[in-house]
C-alpha cells in the first residue's frame, strides 16, 4: 500500500468518523430535558404564551419534525450557517468568532510552552536518577493540582494580596479593542495570570510522561544492543529520546486539538471571555445553536489534529511508514 492508499483511507475514516459526530451533536442538545423557547422567554422575563411559543418555534425552526431539522442544519452547515444564538441574540458564527481568538491566545503559548519545557524537563529526569529524586515529587504535584485551584492561588495571591497583575477579563473595562500600545499594555497583563495558570500546571504532565518513557527506551533491547556495540551515550540517548518523543507528539496534538473547547475552570475564574464558558452559558440556558455550533469547532478541531498526526507519523514513524511502503 503507497502513501497515496494511506492518505485516502484516512480521509475516508476521518470524514465518516466527522459525519457521525456531528451528527451526534446536532442530536444530543436536543435530548436535553426542557423547553429552549421557555428558557429564552423566562430570560427576557416574558409569559410563555402558546401563540408567542409557537411564534418563536417557528422563527428558530424547532416546530418541523426532528428529520426535518436534521436536513435544515446540514443544508445551512454547507452554506457555512451555524443558526442564531437565543442566549445572545447573535449569529452563532460571530460570537464563537469573538470568543475563539482569547482561547487561542492563551492556551496556543501554554501548550506549546509547557510542552517544550515539561518533555526537557522529563528527559533530565529520565537519565539523571538525583535530579529525578527532588524533581518527581514537584512534578506529580504540578500534575495533580487542577487548574482552577491553581487559578484561585494566583488570583488571591497575586492579583488581591500583592495587586501586582489584574485577574478579571481581557482587557480593563473602560478600554475599547484595538492596537493602540495603552490597550496591548492592558490586554496583556490580563493575560499573563491565565497564561500561568495553565502553563505551570501542564509542565508536570509533561514531564512525568517524558520521565516514565526515557526510562523505558533507555531499558529496551535496541538501546542495550547498542551499549554492547560500544555506542556513546549520547548515540544511545538520542535513539532513545526519538523514539520517547513520539507519543507527547500524539498528546501535543490531542491538546491543540482540544484548545478551542477552552479552558471553563480557568475562564471562570479570571471572567475570561473564552469558548468554554460559551458552552457552559449555552448547555445551562439550552441554547441549541450556540451549543451545536461551539461543538462542531471543537470536533472539527479534534480531527484536524489527529488528522494531521497520523500524516506526521507516517513520516517520523518507521513502523507506521513501512505500514504502506511494504503492502
Amino acid at each position: 500500500m503507497g502513501f497515496k492508499k494511506y492518505l485516502a483511507r484516512k480521509v475516508f475514516v476521518y470524514v465518516i468518523t466527522l459525519v457521525f459526530a456531528v451528527t451526534l451533536n446536532w442530536l444530543l442538545p436536543r435530548l436535553m430535558p426542557g423547553n429552549p423557547i421557555e428558557a429564552m422567554m423566562s430570560r427576557s422575563g416574558s409569559a410563555a404564551g402558546p401563540q408567542l411559543v409557537k411564534f418563536y418555534e417557528e422563527l428558530y425552526g424547532l416546530n418541523q419534525p426532528l428529520w426535518k431539522q436534521f436536513i435544515n442544519f446540514w443544508s445551512n452547515l454547507f452554506h457555512g450557517d451555524l443558526g442564531y444564538s437565543m442566549l445572545y441574540n447573535a449569529p452563532v458564527s460571530s460570537i464563537i468568532g469573538h470568543a475563539l481568538p482569547y482561547d487561542i491566545i492563551v492556551l496556543l503559548p501554554a501548550i506549546v510552552l509547557s510542552w517544550l519545557v515539561g518533555n526537557w524537563l522529563g528527559a533530565i529526569a529520565g537519565k539523571n536518577k538525583k535530579y529525578d529524586r527532588y524533581t518527581m515529587p514537584v512534578f506529580y504535584f504540578l500534575a495533580s493540582m487542577p487548574y482552577f485551584w491553581f487559578a484561585m492561588i494566583l488570583v488571591y495571591v497575586i492579583g488581591v494580596k500583592l495587586g501586582w497583575l489584574p485577574y478579571s477579563g481581557a482587557y480593563a473595562p473602560d478600554m475599547v479593542p484595538s492596537f493602540s500600545w495603552a490597550f496591548i499594555k492592558s490586554f496583556l497583563s490580563h493575560w499573563i495570570l491565565p497564561f500561568l495558570s495553565l502553563f505551570i500546571v501542564m509542565i508536570g504532565s509533561w514531564a512525568i510522561g517524558m520521565r516514565n518513557m526515557i526510562i523505558y527506551e533507555l531499558e529496551a533491547d535496541y538501546v542495550r544492543y547498542l551499549e554492547a556495540l560500544g555506542a556513546s551515550e549520547k548515540l544511545m540517548t538520542k535513539h532513545a529520546y526519538r523514539n520517547a518523543i513520539l507519543p507527547q507528539v500524539t498528546g501535543l496534538a490531542l491538546q491543540l486539538g482540544m484548545m478551542v473547547a477552552g479552558a471553563i475552570a480557568t475562564e471562570i475564574v479570571f471572567n475570561y471571555p473564552g469558548i468554554g464558558v460559551l458552552i457552559m452559558n449555552a448547555a445551562l440556558n439550552q441554547d441549541y445553536f450556540l451549543l451545536q455550533g461551539a461543538f462542531l469547532i471543537v470536533v472539527i478541531s479534534v480531527l484536524a489534529a489527529n488528522f494531521l498526526i497520523d500524516i506526521i507519523y507516517a513520516f517520523i514513524d518507521p513502523r507506521v511508514r513501512a505500514s504502506y511502503t511494504e503492502g
